[in-house]
């Protein structure tokens, strides 16, 4: 796992050189998968941001804070434009996912439409002109996008009251969810940082910069305390889980890699 603290600035490498730094992250606020990453191209497109789906990514290294995408650097001059200023509409992620030939991750039952992982959608081919153009006018503009730096910040609402707010996310770098919310209670509690799952949350509000949550403040002040220098390990998350009386995530994940893996896709 990995924080969106430790994506920033991170290296895009396609197979032909560098596309640039990750600058931000946007995430659907109702599956919680990372859609796209917003990379600044810098000096290379005149400091023009492009969106990079993780369906293109092959390998992270860690080391060099670097990740590597299967795409080519004319694929990504030649990619729709976006306004980074403004929400990235459904239609915009339509004409983006045609282009480079992959499939709408809203079309299917899984984390990723049709498929379990990202990487499972990355087979397509580049689809024409007309068929872009018809998925485009089909959808709407409304998009459950998210951008982490705006949302980093945002208060926590529980059931009784506000208890801290925002300071970051845990990201599976396999399938690309958000694992966990991090919130920072020092408020109430000076300097203690615990972690929550977005499974738990209810909803994010833009209007009142919040989101809302059915935990009570006292079950989010008395969680587990996350110290951010310290990997998170099973052992962790089992105290985690066995807090909140929730059952934890993999055992979900467990059941759709079955109906995934029996499905025969």
């Amino acid at each position: 796992m990995l924080t969106n603290k430790h994506l920033k600035d991170f290296t895009i490498r396609a197979t032909d050189g560098d596309l640039g730094t990750v600058e931000d992250l946007y995430f659907d606020d109702e599956t919680w998968a990372i859609r796209y990453l917003m990379v600044d191209t810098g000096k290379w497109l005149s400091g023009r941001r492009v969106l990079i789906s993780p369906i293109s990514a092959v390998r992270t290294d860690w080391t060099a804070k670097r990740l590597d995408v299967a795409l080519t650097t004319k694929q990504v001059e030649n990619s729709p434009e976006i306004d980074s200023h403004q929400p990235v509409s459904r239609q915009h992620e339509a004409a983006y996912l045609g282009y480079y030939g992959y499939p709408n991750y809203w079309g299917g039952p899984y984390l990723w439409g049709p498929a379990f992982y990202p990487g499972g959608l990355a087979g397509s081919t580049n689809a024409s002109a007309g068929v872009i153009a018809e998925r485009v006018r089909r959808e709407s503009p409304d998009s459950h996008l998210r951008s982490m730096e705006s949302v980093t910040g945002y208060r926590i609402e529980a059931a009784d009251g506000e208890i801290g707010h925002v300071d970051g996310f845990v990201i599976d770098d396999e399938s690309w969810a958000i694992r966990y919310i991090e919130v920072a209670t020092r408020n109430w509690l000076p300097g203690k940082k615990v972690l929550v799952s977005p499974a738990w949350m209810e909803r994010v509000s833009w209007a009142d910069s919040k989101i809302y949550t059915g935990l009570s403040r006292e079950a989010i002040k008395e969680g587990p305390e996350y110290v951010e220098s310290r990997p998170i390990t099973r052992d962790y998350e089992n105290r985690l889980y066995l807090h909140y009386g929730r059952p934890p995530y993999w055992l979900h994940d467990a059941e759709a890699r079955s109906s995934y893996s029996l499905s025969g896709v």
